[in-house]
């Protein structure tokens, strides 16, 4: 599950000659990798520290090897290997000492030796730089910055600096072997929390659905989705929104489910009559949806859980009503602009039969069902996606071998030794490509959680966050609307520079004590106010991460791209603040006020949707449209009351709108269906 600004993988090495042995040398350490995580996930579970460093290890040995120090389009030369050459032995240096020492450090710790200082120095310079070449230079940038903050004060090493502080900033500064010992020798910085959930849960997950992808899943649920939704209006464009919804969540990446869902859909969309700005737009935002969608969510529901102490499977439970919730309201906006430019469905002919389709790739089932049964069943989240790994392989093994001894003969082709022995090349072939891919593809993410843990270690060492708390109570007064409206807007710039996890992990650090504190926020609604809010970059200009890479697709304008997505995935906004209005569809409460909040919700959804368009059953009247808006306002306001008045009137709009499209059809002489 990479994060949604994880970079294309590009072909190591200085030329022609290099190139052969590193992709070899790449392909053995992320199968050893791989290999690894699925030893310490379901056989040995491993100790804290021995699970984190391996795995930190071998994840900067693949950074230094995939992404050459100069980028991946000049040659590496002498200087270039030189300089990857120091730093691969720093990745070594990194997890072989604390693996080798461990038990002497914890016997001093707090009086750490010149070489505990040193090899945590070095240690801390080599995890910033594998996060520049994997994640890219704003996640640098920022945890260099919190460096030299915790250096700045009278009692630092960099004294100096604090002159530079704003008061309420202000701190007694820390020299080099306090910040060193809280990053590199503590529990709280490099090996904190968010490299403990990439070590563990997310690895195994991004392995999953590696082997998903190199075995043909996301091809068999976008079919899935074509032959359920296609020949209704709009219908590629829906089926987007279903294969996006699904493959999403299993990904982690927006952006990677745009380009692989989006291949598919978005060429389909443009056929039927969508806009190129306008398909890339729907993909865009149906991908943003699958970080949040259960029962994976990305990375999200994983570090949830750990930093509330809720149960992983709640995490999921409370989240698949907000996640209905955002996919209706994309689903509508795809409804409502296919009926407005009088689109139709595609023939049947040109469809996929769910029939073919499930018997074609019904075993892609097995595996999801295996791990929503072991999830019911309260099994850690690491065992589980441990075994729904191991039930993949084996159920593509099955397949495969049925198909080569009982179906392939029938169609003319003999079993032999040569073509046995041909069929198991293959079939090792294949498994160590998704090894490989696993691997590949958990870099950037557990780079990117690395130097969130020197962030969030620095935080508390300095009490950076309570410090954040005082400025947002003091900047929006005690006003919860303005201070949710800072959250967002913070959560759109680091977003710029952040992928969509490490943004989640440093807001949440900053924010979480004010708005649990200060504004009386539950917990859990906080978490996931802050996770919605980080997947923010994706689909808001000036840099909308999916929506540009969705235009790339599309062929369209990227702002204009960016713009469409920002508006289909208007959800990604008021969702959350509904949630801290009406924490009883998150928290719970008397089951009559549960489905009253859920049907306002969904209710203020569709009205915004077709106040925004303009139209639903026919076009709105102005009125209508302006009457729409205070009524959501009202429905977000946590009183009965102002409830009800808002759903009265965006009732009456409603309603006014299908009288006015009734009419229409008599006055034309056309009978509704």
């Amino acid at each position: 599950m990479s994060d949604s600004s994880n970079p294309p993988v590009t072909t190591p090495g200085g030329n022609a000659i290099q190139a052969r042995p590193i992709l070899w040398l790449i392909t053995l350490v992320a199968v050893a990798l791989s290999l690894f995580q699925l030893y310490s996930a379901g056989i040995q579970p491993l100790g804290l520290f021995y699970q984190r460093t391996i795995h930190l290890m071998l994840i900067m040995l693949l950074a230094f090897l995939i992404f050459p120090v100069f980028g991946p389009r000049r040659k590496r030369g002498v200087l270039g290997w030189a300089i990857d050459i120091l730093f691969l032995g720093g990745a070594l240096l990194t997890g072989g000492y604390l693996v080798l020492f461990l038990d002497e450090i914890i016997s001093r710790a707090g009086f750490w030796s010149q070489t505990d200082i040193l090899v945590g120095c070095i240690a801390t310079i080599t995890v910033l730089e594998a996060s520049r070449r994997a994640v890219g230079l704003g996640m640098t940038i920022i945890g260099v910055v919190a460096i030299l903050y915790a250096f700045a004060g009278p009692r630092g090493e960099l004294p100096w600096l604090g002159q530079f502080l704003p008061g309420i900033l202000e701190h007694r500064g820390y020299n080099i072997d306090r910040v060193v010992g809280q990053l590199y020798l503590g529990q709280e910085g490099i090996f904190g929390l968010p490299l403990g959930v990439a070590a563990t849960f997310i690895f195994v997950f991004v392995l999953f659905g590696a082997f998903l992808e190199s075995t043909g899943a996301g091809k068999f649920f976008i079919d899935m989705a074509y032959s359920a939704t296609g020949r209704q209006r709009g219908g590629p464009a829906k089926a987007a929104v279903i294969a996006s919804a699904g493959m999403g969540s299993i990904s982690g990446s927006a952006i990677a489910n745009v380009v692989t869902t989006g291949a598919f859909t978005i060429p389909l969309m443009k056929r039927l009559g969508y806009k190129p700005h306008q398909a890339g737009g729907i993909e865009a935002a149906a991908s943003t949806g699958g970080q949040i969608m259960p029962p994976l969510m990305g990375a999200g529901a994983f570090l949830i859980a750990e930093y509330t102490g809720v149960p992983y499977l709640e995490v999921v439970k409370v989240s698949v009503l907000p996640a209905i919730m955002y996919f209706a309201t994309v689903y509508l906006f795809v409804h409502i602009i296919a009926l407005k430019q009088g689109m139709q469905g595609m023939p049947r002919s040109e469809l996929p039969q769910m029939r073919q389709v499930m018997r074609d790739g019904w075993h892609f089932l097995l595996p999801l069902g295996v791990l929503v049964y072991l999830l019911v069943m309260n099994m850690s989240p690491m065992r589980v996606g441990f075994y729904a790994v191991i039930t993949m392989v084996v159920v593509a093994v099955l397949r495969y071998a049925v198909w080569f001894f009982f179906v392939a003969p029938q169609q003319g082709q003999r079993v032999t030794l040569a073509s046995t022995g041909f069929m198991l090349w293959a079939g090792f072939v294949k498994l160590i490509e998704g090894l490989e891919l696993g691997a590949r593809n958990a870099v950037a993410v557990s780079m990117a959680c690395a130097v969130a843990g020197i962030i969030v270690g620095i935080v508390g060492l300095t009490g950076l966050g309570l410090k954040f708390s005082a400025m947002m109570m003091a900047f929006s007064g005690g006003n919860i609307v303005l201070a949710l409206l800072m959250v967002l807007l913070a959560s759109l710039v680091l977003g710029m520079g952040l992928p969509v996890t490490a943004s989640y992990i440093v807001l949440i650090v900053l924010v979480g004590p004010a708005l649990t504190a200060e504004f009386g926020i539950p917990l859990l609604i906080a978490h996931l106010v802050v996770f919605w809010y980080s997947q923010d970059s994706n689909v808001t200009p000036p840099i909308a991460l999916a929506g540009f890479a969705g235009a790339a697709i599309a062929g369209s304008k990227p702002m204009a791209t960016g713009f469409q997505a920002w508006k289909f995935a208007k959800g990604l906004y008021l969702i959350p603040m509904f949630m801290v209005f009406n924490p009883e569809i998150i928290v719970g409460g008397p089951v009559p006020v549960v489905i009253w909040n859920g049907v306002i919700a969904i209710l203020a959804l569709c009205a915004f949707a077709a106040a925004l368009e303009g139209y639903l059953f026919t076009r709105m009247s102005l009125l209508s449209r302006l009457a729409i808006v205070p009524a959501i306002v009202a429905v977000f306001y946590p009183d009965l009351t102002a409830e009800i008045a808002g759903v009265v009137v965006m009732t009456l709009a409603i309603g006014g709108n299908w009288v006015a499209h009734r009419r229409e059809l008599a006055a034309t002489g056309i009978r509704s269906g």
